[in-house]
């Protein structure tokens, strides 16, 4: 359910966020009825008390991955996000909370919390062709939902492998993961916050051509691969050392992510992680740099790995005639003001 975010408290600590308030939009969550609570069910994402809120305040540090890419005179910055997160991650360090204050715009994927993204994303899936899954492969998906303590009218709603990534956030919740403390909503809701601009980098449409199979056999055999990976616990062990990496902004380790994602093995499994990342980034950088060009300062916070490789964001900017750098966060905030440059 839908809850006020922690930062919409900030403004008993900073004037400048006075009398901030928003609300998170679940967009993943889903009213369980309780007949359906049978297992052990992942718990929920919860609103902290204010003293928690300014405890998270006192002791927030930068997560994540930062870049400022300079052109024209003007400074904007590229963010690593992760799509889930825990709520101790969700109060951004003094680096990233000072670069979105320094920014007019904050761009995103895809802006959550815009009723018409929401709308089109509704739309957008009514409209999706639902080849059919063999009956086993219904039966493994119904036996997910109830583990996941979900209605299984879920999987009438949904096509399968847009199921399967609805799981697998569902998942992570058993792990202390939240879609609901995610990184983009954290900072689009930030952005609001400050009455800073939030655009959208792409289209909910367009995500959806990226994530549903180009045909029926596809979309069976990812619904398969996908559902594999949940009972195997593999989509969990990836998303933890994910999770970790990007806590610590090991960009190193990010970096060499083909390495060890175990996500190259067949031709399929390579041209999903191509569409996913390599024929996505192009149309965000382009993006980011329409909104540059425009004299606006940008911070475009997408997920994390968009910055790998001679095919990310960064990479793609510095094509675009952009001066980039890394931003270091400093190991903690005490001691330590201002992060350095690689």
């Amino acid at each position: 359910m839908p809850f006020p975010h922690p930062l919409s408290f900030i403004g008993r600590l900073a004037p400048r966020l006075r009398r901030a308030a928003w609300a998170l939009l679940a967009a993943v969550a889903l009213p369980v009825p309780a007949a359906h609570v049978s297992p052990p069910c992942p718990p929920a994402a919860v609103m902290p008390s204010p003293e928690q809120v300014e405890a998270g305040v006192r002791q927030a540090r930068d997560r994540g991955f930062l870049w400022r890419i300079e052109k024209d005179g003007r400074t904007s910055y590229l963010y690593g996000t992760l799509h889930v997160g825990k709520l101790e991650w969700t109060y951004p360090g003094p680096v990233l909370r000072q670069a979105v204050m320094d920014s007019d715009v904050v761009a995103l994927e895809i802006d959550l919390q815009d009723p018409e993204m929401g709308r089109r994303m509704q739309a957008a899936l009514a409209t999706l062709p639902r080849p059919a899954l063999p009956v086993p492969l219904q039966r493994r998906l119904a036996a997910r939902l109830r583990h996941e303590c979900l209605p299984e009218a879920v999987a009438q709603s949904l096509p399968g492998e847009v199921l399967v990534g609805f799981l697998e956030v569902m998942a992570a919740r058993r792990e202390g993961l939240q879609a609901d403390y995610g990184a983009d909503r954290v900072f689009g809701g930030l952005a609001r916050v400050l009455h800073k601009d939030v655009r959208s980098l792409e289209t909910p449409e367009s995500q959806l051509q990226e994530l549903y199979g180009r045909d029926a056999s596809e979309s069976v055999q990812r619904v398969e691969e996908g559902l594999r990976n949940l009972e195997g616990h593999a989509s969990r062990d990836m998303l933890l050392r994910i999770g970790s990496l990007w806590a610590d902004s090991r960009v190193d380790e990010l970096q060499d992510y083909e390495a060890w994602c175990d996500c190259t093995r067949t031709a399929l499994d390579r041209e999903l992680l191509k569409r996913l990342l390599d024929d996505r980034n192009p149309a965000m950088a382009a993006g980011i740099d329409a909104l540059h060009a425009a004299g606006r300062r940008v911070f475009a916070a997408v997920g994390s790995l968009h910055m790998v490789g001679p095919t990310g964001l960064p990479a793609l900017m510095a094509r675009r005639g952009y001066r980039v750098e890394r931003m270091v966060f400093p190991p903690s905030r005490r001691g330590a003001s201002a992060s350095g440059v690689e």
